[in-house]
């Protein structure tokens, strides 16, 4: 069990934001503007696996989970709610948000099945988001310096990111949930979300007219591949998953723990 802090970030999200906000590089703009896209519809879909999950537990065994699974619930809420403002400052600019219709029809065909499904799907999302958050702690540099509100931004996201990272995880144990269907659902999770990844990504420079440009590829080369990559430093994270011994807290949250303690400035703990 992990004690979770609700935050309120202490950023104006009523600014516009820079076509290339992200250190004047398209590639990078692109790529995080693309994960913003995803965030309110996947997220209120973890919100409503964790709480459905919570819920079909029985009662003697909520009590173990309910602290944990409200401060789940909180975080993930103040998430979708930041995402959405940034992502109308995209919708000014002209991009159009694929990703989330993409993802609203495949959310379609798990009403109706067994919590366990939406528990595992949820634990595959969110082990991707952990270890993309615990790079991105590590390596700030790819945020740039032009904007520091979202910095500050996708920096506190990765933070709670890897705070609440065994929620759903948890609960699907809790349920019963087997090794099959878990590594099953994380194959499939792989693959959807690589694709909706590079789709939404591909469509955001088409649509600012840098897909072309030799520049956006050579970042793109450097971003998933170089030294810091982050194709690189999170392969082995990934790939952990499939150990049938694996549990999400074998990660080290030690650069989550450090960003909140470094940055009180940043945010407010909801009813503190």
């Amino acid at each position: 069990m992990t004690d979770l802090v609700v935050r309120r970030l202490l950023v104006d999200m009523e600014q516009p934001i820079a076509r290339h906000w992200c250190g004047n590089d398209a590639f990078r703009t692109a790529f995080f503007n693309a994960l913003s896209m995803s965030f309110p519809v996947g997220e209120q879909f973890f919100i409503d696996s964790v709480r459905e999950g919570f819920r079909a537990l029985p009662e003697s065994t909520q009590a173990h989970y309910r602290e944990e699974v409200q401060g789940f619930i909180g975080q993930e809420a103040t998430h979708r709610r930041l995402h959405s403002l940034y992502n109308k400052h995209l919708e000014k600019q002209g991009l159009v948000n694929g990703w989330e219709e993409r993802t609203r029809k495949r959310l379609a065909l798990l009403q109706g099945v067994d919590v366990r499904h939406w528990l595992a799907v949820t634990a595959a999302n969110e082990h991707f988001t952990s270890i993309m958050a615990d790079w991105m702690l590590a390596h700030p540099e790819w945020l740039g310096r032009e904007d520091a509100r979202l910095a500050t931004l996708w920096l506190w996201h990765s933070a709670e990111e890897s705070e609440h990272r065994s929620t759903a995880f948890d609960l699907y144990k809790a349920h019963g949930g087997d090794e099959t269907w878990r590594l099953r659902w994380f194959r499939r999770i792989t693959l959807i979300f690589l694709s909706d990844t590079l789709k939404q990504t591909v469509h955001n420079l088409r649509q600012d007219d840098t897909l072309w440009k030799l520049s956006t590829w050579k970042s793109a080369a450097s971003f998933f591949f170089g030294s810091k990559g982050l194709v690189r430093k999170t392969f082995k994270a990934w790939r952990d998953y499939f150990r049938h011994d694996f549990h999400p807290r074998d990660h080290d949250d030690r650069r989550s723990r450090e960003w909140l303690e470094a940055n009180r400035s940043s945010y407010t703990p909801v009813g503190a």
